[in-house]
């Protein structure tokens, strides 16, 4: 395509980016697989290219640029005007890591851009780290909202807790009961969330991605240490 951009066309160079989990829009898979070179050469297992169409990221977003697709950060590859595609490269590790290699052409994706200096801080900070995936187990309408409940691994629920923030396929979300002897936590979806996000279009079984917030990880971390540093000295 004669208007579509490549990397070898900007100088533009990629930053470390954060997120806040509002989505800006659902774009939808245009195509997923390997890239026109193949790839992976000398045995090694390709990455695949995704090609989203999104009408509404076009404007202002560049070669190199951070966008959190389903909450997975990636690197602008290409731009399509024509088409109003973005393509993002998929590294093997992060089609292991998330459910973006379940996806096909015609699934719609959460899509934010990194924030800016003068962003609104909506959210919470959302790296786009995906720490793995969860599976709907339950959705339950309660008036015009939706509760929904997501099974987990424990190295994600225990970095959870009530009234705390989850990013489930990008989008920031508060978390309102977790329960890790049955493996779960929920969360209730207001009518303005599930109108503008992916998430209630999905089934049962489904595959999300998980993020916990950044907060818990560092707390974590240090008593863990804090933990360790008491254990050598009482030795």
């Amino acid at each position: 395509m004669s208007n579509t951009l490549s990397p070898s066309s900007s100088s533009h160079v990629p930053v470390r980016s954060l997120f806040t989990g509002i989505v800006e829009d659902v774009g939808s898979v245009r195509h997923i697989g390997p890239p026109p070179s193949g790839g992976g050469g000398g045995g090694e297992a390709p990455g695949v290219d995704l090609e989203v169409e999104t009408k509404t990221l076009l404007a202002g977003t560049q070669l190199g640029d951070s966008v959190a697709v389903d909450g997975t950060c990636l690197t602008v590859a290409a731009i399509d005007p024509a088409a109003s595609t973005l393509t993002f490269g998929v590294a093997p590790e992060t089609l292991r890591r998330t459910s973006l290699g379940d996806r096909s052409p015609g699934d719609g994706v959460n899509l934010e851009r990194a924030l800016t200096p003068a962003s609104r801080m909506g959210g919470h900070f959302v790296q786009g780290h995906v720490d793995g995936t969860g599976e709907i187990a339950a959705f339950r309408p309660e008036g015009d909202s939706l509760w929904v409940t997501v099974r987990a691994p424990p190295d994600i629920l225990r970095l959870l807790v009530p009234k705390g923030f989850v990013a489930v396929d990008g989008t920031s979300l508060t978390v309102v009961n977790v329960d890790e002897e049955a493996g779960w936590f929920d969360f209730m979806l207001v009518r303005y969330t599930q109108d503008n996000i992916v998430l209630p279009k999905k089934k049962v079984g489904d595959k999300v991605n998980l993020e916990a917030d950044i907060l818990g990880k560092y707390v974590e971390k240090l008593l863990a240490g804090r933990l360790e540093a008491m254990l050598k000295a009482e030795s």
